[in-house]
Parts: C-alpha cells; structure tokens; sequence
C-alpha cells in the first residue's frame, strides 16, 4: 500500500479545492438525496465534496488515498441579514477569496480580503491533521455571513 506524507495531503486538498467548488466545477452524480456534489481525482488521491442547501448550506469533504477515507471537513454556513445580503453575494465573496487563497498554495491560515461584495475573514486554529476554523463576511461593519468548519485525518 502507497502512503503519503502531511505535506502530499495538504497540496492536494488545495488542488482539488483549487479545481472542483472555486473552478465551479460540473456536479456529478449526488451520493445522497438532495445532495450537491463535486468530485476531483489526481493519482492515489479522490476528492468528494458533497453539501445541501444553497443560501443556508451544509456539507461535508472526504479525501480517499487508494480507495479509504483518510481525512475529512464539517461545514456549516449561512446568510445572517437576508434582508441586505444574498448567497450569491456571499459566493461571490468566497470564491474570490478562496481563488486568492489556494493559488498562494494555501488552504489553511487566517486570512482577510477585500472584495467588492464584503470584506472575507477566515480564522482557524490546528494543521491539516486536526483544525477548526470560522470564515465571515462583514460588510458596512456588519457581519452578514458566516461559516464553521472542522476537520482532519480520519483513521480506522
């Protein structure tokens, strides 16, 4: 059996980050009813991200090294003034700030950028191997997006 390092893992999560939700990638088939999902492969490493919801949303990445689950990410997100912010300001937002991120090589790490529909934070604390983050989105000095996230390596 093949194994990976820490360093392997973590530029492949940013790859197939990179390549699958900010490439507004094409949706393959839902591995679940009602589910949306994104798939990216590259060698012995497979990417599925499946999420529900649009405006309010919930989901989950799984990465497989030969065919097993080896690491994983919880997400929870959600407009927080609807009546002044909508999700595709918010995904605007995101994946300007993710697109920036990922091409700097990075997945992890507190971060800030100024867009034109909101300023994107993101703060997080741990390594690929074990962290948790929280990533919003303020505009006029208000917050009206959120986002919570977990995750790390899975094993048997």
């Amino acid at each position: 059996m093949s194994q990976f390092t820490q360093q392997e893992l973590y530029q492949f999560i940013v790859e197939a980050k990179e390549n699958s939700y900010v490439a507004r990638a094409p949706r393959c088939l839902p591995s679940r009813l009602g589910s949306h999902d994104i798939q990216y492969q590259n060698g012995h490493f497979q990417y599925l991200d499946s999420y529900f919801g649009g405006q309010d949303f919930l989901g989950q990445e799984v990465v497989y090294f030969d065919g097993k689950p080896i690491w994983a990410m919880n997400y929870y997100g959600k407009i927080l003034q609807p009546d002044c912010y909508d999700a595709e300001k918010a995904g605007n937002t995101v994946l300007a700030s993710l697109r920036k991120l990922y091409q700097l090589g990075h997945f992890l790490g507190d971060s800030v950028n100024e867009t034109e529909w909101g300023t994107y934070h993101d703060n997080n604390q741990g390594d690929v191997y074990s962290f948790t983050g929280y990533e919003w989105i303020e505009l006029l000095q208000q917050k009206v997006y959120e986002l919570h996230y977990h995750g790390g390596l899975i094993k048997p």
